[in-house]
């Protein structure tokens, strides 16, 4: 890689992972398209062996990727649902909100979270960049600025009065390619008084449990607690409390407020947890190094299963079509030769092919019209979701396939 780390600018020249060239994992095909060129770029990750942040280069910029046509759509998952109904909860008993309260979600989506705030009576604002998302947002009443989110936006949302009490960002911190510009608008963003929250998945899980799936395109950062906390506070944000959550296979939970807010002590918990990946050696490039092996183990297995049930004859199809499958297909070179068709509950993706491998996307329905002995599950991280949806496939005797960590078939 040419270049400097995105965020402490140090030149990058150590690999994490190079999982070859993959197309833009949202990128889903039409029919009239499958019969053009598509465009592969390298994925490769790198590590910065001064702040310890493990990154892509930037090959698209967030225009091309967050389209009007963007695929992924919150509320088909009725964990992430859950999810955010539980936490809006949690922070309203947590913060004491009233009338006045304002809570904006940068990436709100289409509006899975803020609906339980303005539920509640709550001020909400989301910050959504995709606008066909963000006009299912607005179908639900929730305001919805279709902007990027930096330093530009923040100073909008200044000139307008609507600093933040509550800041939210979950799964986006990953998503920004300039990753100063952006923690510098929250700084801006926020009021004096007011704290954000932050979740996004955790390096040292994706490590222990092989998930390099989650590597992909939309995904320029790819972050531990110890980086995070060092990037906030080079811009004058202290981090306070930290939390394991199980989203996305292992993810983490960061809560912040400026320097100068007194209101807020660092608790235990977030001493413990720095104390936890100063332990696993995330300070440490070497510690580093050796992920890459695990990741070709991995496809060498998932590989010889599938030859191995597609010589007896067989039958293979997916469920979802999560952007974290299309690295996995297009890494270990799985396409219809392996696998039938894959399903999705979201009607945006239905009728559409998965990039690359051109795998056909159809409603769910599918699975039992056609009876596959696998069903390979590609959302991994909501395998108990699905499964549970799914359970019928037993009556033909069809079992399900997880392929991270590793390969495991469940009857």
């Amino acid at each position: 890689m040419t270049g400097n780390c995105r965020f402490c600018q140090t030149p990058l020249k150590h690999t994490f992972v190079d999982l070859g060239m993959s197309p833009i994992s949202n990128a889903f095909l039409k029919p009239e398209q499958l019969n053009q060129g598509e465009k592969f770029y390298p994925l490769h990750a790198y590590v910065c062996d001064n702040c310890f942040l493990v990154q892509l280069e930037e090959f698209e910029t967030p225009d091309a990727i967050f389209s009007n046509d963007y695929a992924y759509f919150s509320s088909y998952s009725e964990t992430f649902l859950h999810h955010a109904e539980n936490y809006t909860q949690m922070m309203r008993e947590r913060l004491r909100f009233n009338s006045e309260s304002l809570v904006i979600e940068i990436a709100s989506n289409d509006g899975y979270l803020l609906q339980y705030f303005q539920k509640q009576g709550v001020r909400v604002l989301g910050i959504e960049p995709a606008a066909n998302v963000a006009r299912v947002a607005e179908s639900k009443g929730i305001p919805s600025w279709v902007k990027f989110f930096g330093t530009t936006t923040a100073q909008e949302i200044v000139r307008q009065e609507k600093q933040a009490d509550l800041l939210i960002g979950n799964n986006v911190l990953a998503h920004v390619p300039d990753i100063n510009d952006f923690v510098a608008g929250m700084k801006i963003a926020l009021k004096p008084t007011g704290i954000f929250t932050m979740e996004f998945p955790h390096l040292l899980k994706l490590m222990e449990c092989n998930q390099f799936d989650t590597i992909y395109h939309e995904h320029f950062s790819y972050l531990s607690f110890l980086t995070v906390e060092n990037i906030f506070a080079y811009h004058g944000l202290t981090l306070f409390d930290v939390e394991d959550i199980p989203t996305h296979g292992g993810s983490l939970r960061i809560y912040g407020k400026h320097d100068s807010n007194s209101n807020y002590e660092v608790t235990d918990r977030l001493n413990n947890f720095r104390h936890k990946e100063i332990q696993a050696q995330l300070n440490r490039i070497d510690t580093y190094l050796g992920f890459a092996e695990k990741v070709r183990s991995t496809k060498r297995q998932l590989l010889q299963f599938l030859i191995k049930i597609k010589s007896q004859c067989q039958t293979i199809v997916g469920y979802g079509a999560p952007a974290k499958g299309n690295t996995l297909l297009n890494y270990c070179g799985i396409g219809t030769d392996f696998i039938d068709y894959t399903v999705d509950r979201s009607p945006h993706k239905q009728g559409l092919f998965l990039p690359g491998t051109h795998i056909p996307i159809y409603h769910p329905d599918k699975i039992s019209e056609t009876r596959p002995d696998y069903v390979v599950i590609l959302p991994w991280n909501i395998k108990d979701e699905i499964m549970e949806q799914m359970a019928h496939i037993k009556d033909w005797g069809g079992q399900f396939l997880i392929p991270i960590p590793q390969t495991e078939v469940v009857s």
